[in-house]
């Protein structure tokens, strides 16, 4: 990801502690800390996997610096996009940077835990939820350094169940819920998904290389949607060192940092 010299117009919305980057997708640029977790591919391959109607609203349950919404929102100018974070400093990043890509009237920032949406949001209101939300229980895994880069990876501020509990009360019935995950909690994703009355409906198989066991999965679910799974062929991510042809047209010009 390239870091981009903000032009004079742009300079008070940058913070000394930040960078403006190039997505690579679509032309759009966001805003980063210097240190701290920055964006990944993962979200730039679950919004790809979407599938997207005008008209509609969409919420990202825990959008961080919020890459999901402004990637849906230039793909789809007829939709309104809210994003929930409990970050401040990730929110304000999120809210700033709509405004650097011209999209602050289609997208709204919260600050906030969507443990409380039930507070804000009437039920069965939205038509889409997505969410790139953490993947590992508080005591799985080394837990990261830094408190942010640890909120984006384990479930600190909000279990699967929170997140599910929460799409569940947001979407109508037939609404879409969109997310991507570990495959070693596939399992237990489906059967909560189940247990929850989202329906999985579309699943696709993220594998590092070809020969190498998936490590995450893409999922479509449906608000009390009819049985029927359908399971997309594999996506795989790299080809050699680079990425894969079908992840370089999914992805654009999209560089991953390996910090």
């Amino acid at each position: 990801m390239n870091e981009v010299p903000p032009c004079p117009a742009l300079l008070t919305l940058l913070h000394p502690d930040e960078t403006l980057d190039a997505l690579g997708y679509g032309g759009l640029q966001i805003i980063q800390p210097r240190q701290g977790f920055r964006v990944t591919i993962d979200p730039v391959l679950l919004a790809s996997f979407t599938q997207i109607k005008a008209g509609e609203r969409w919420i990202d349950l825990g959008c961080g610096s919020g890459v999901l919404p402004l990637l849906l929102a230039s793909r789809e100018a007829k939709i309104q996009l809210t994003g929930i974070e409990i970050d401040p400093g990730s929110a304000d990043r999120a809210r700033r940077s709509s405004i650097v890509n011209k999209l602050e009237k289609q997208i709204d920032i919260i600050q906030g835990d969507l443990r409380e949406l039930n507070k804000t949001y009437a039920a069965q209101s939205l038509d889409c939820v997505i969410t790139n939300p953490p993947y590992r229980r508080p005591e799985n895994g080394r837990i990261s350094v830094g408190e942010q880069r640890a909120r984006s990876r384990h479930e600190l501020h909000g279990s699967l169940d929170d997140f599910l509990d929460a799409s569940r009360y947001l979407l109508r019935n037939g609404g879409r819920f969109y997310a991507i995950y570990l495959a070693e909690r596939l399992p237990e994703l489906l059967s909560k998904m189940c247990v929850k009355k989202i329906e999985p409906k579309r699943l696709r198989c993220i594998h590092p290389r070809r020969g190498n066991a998936a490590n995450l999965i893409l999922i479509e679910g449906r608000r009390s949607g009819r049985p029927g799974l359908t399971i997309a062929p594999p996506l795989f991510l790299y080809e050699g060192e680079d990425y894969s042809e079908e992840v370089r047209v999914l992805a654009g010009d999209f560089a991953e940092s390996r910090d």
